[in-house]
């Protein structure tokens, strides 16, 4: 026979009720958690992204100071009458058939108006373009791009231009006794030259588009920028990944010897 109905006390209530409490409070400590993690991954989102740039940055100084140091290349007159320099590291160019080539660069110039200050602030550049004819191969190639007169400059940061139509452009003088005097040199306003690491040793940009990299720029600069006003208007300082850039071309060619 059953006997009669068990009595509880309040003591069993009061322990549900403690481990509802602290299941709240765990909960609640979770959810934090979380909330803080979200937050400081939103906040280093933009050193992720911007740590493309930096070392594209630094890329192009290790490209330029070492084509720099190669005796009998770019003549030291070339880099004196320079407005501003293009470095392209590992141009990609592949070729199947129709051939083609991509790649990210930077580009810096003399301070000033009249292009007399120091070199300044790089902005991020762009290199797309194709050519036709039976290719087969690829390669990369790293190319440094000397902008001889303020009307390319002005090109080049303006819009996209294309290299040997929109403006005049031309392998460069080698040897360092070569002169950009020479009446080919004198009407280019773009003289190129390049390190082959592949097939195509030599190869041209002629029928490239370049153009400002509107996006990069503003992940390193952390804002919106047009090419010109980093370049040119001094809008930005240069950051921190453009110090080995910079101090190579002021060691190298600290005035502007064009004659304007």
């Amino acid at each position: 026979m059953a006997g009669p109905p068990r009595q509880f006390s309040g003591r069993p209530h009061k322990i549900v009720a403690g481990l509802d409490r602290a299941a709240c409070t765990d909960y609640a400590g979770l959810m934090r958690t979380l909330l803080l993690a979200t937050a400081l991954s939103v906040a280093a989102a933009p050193a992720w992204a911007q740590s493309d740039e930096q070392k594209r940055v630094e890329n192009a100084a290790l490209v330029l100071t070492e084509i720099l140091g190669i005796p009998d290349d770019v003549p030291a007159d070339v880099l004196d009458r320079a407005e501003c320099v293009v470095v392209l590291p590992s141009v990609v160019k592949f070729a199947f058939v129709f051939g083609g080539s991509h790649g990210k660069g930077v580009m810096t110039c003399r301070g000033g108006s009249d292009f007399t200050g120091p070199w300044g602030a790089p902005s991020m550049m762009r290199l797309t373009g194709g050519s036709f004819g039976l290719q087969i191969g690829g390669q990369a190639t790293d190319f440094v791009l000397f902008v001889m007169n303020p009307r390319g400059a002005e090109a080049v940061l303006k819009s996209q231009v294309k290299l040997g139509a929109d403006v005049a452009a031309a392998a460069g003088p080698k040897g360092r006794n070569a002169s950009a005097s020479t009446d080919a040199t004198m009407r280019a306003e773009i003289l190129s030259y390049s390190r082959s690491r592949g097939l195509f040793a030599g190869a041209s940009l002629d029928g490239s588009s370049l153009r400002a990299d509107r996006d990069s720029n503003e992940r390193l600069y952390g804002r919106e920028l047009e090419a010109r006003e980093i370049v040119l208007s001094g809008a930005v300082a240069p950051p921190a990944p453009a110090t080995r850039l910079l101090a190579t071309l002021n060691k190298q060619s600290p005035t502007n010897k064009s004659a304007k």
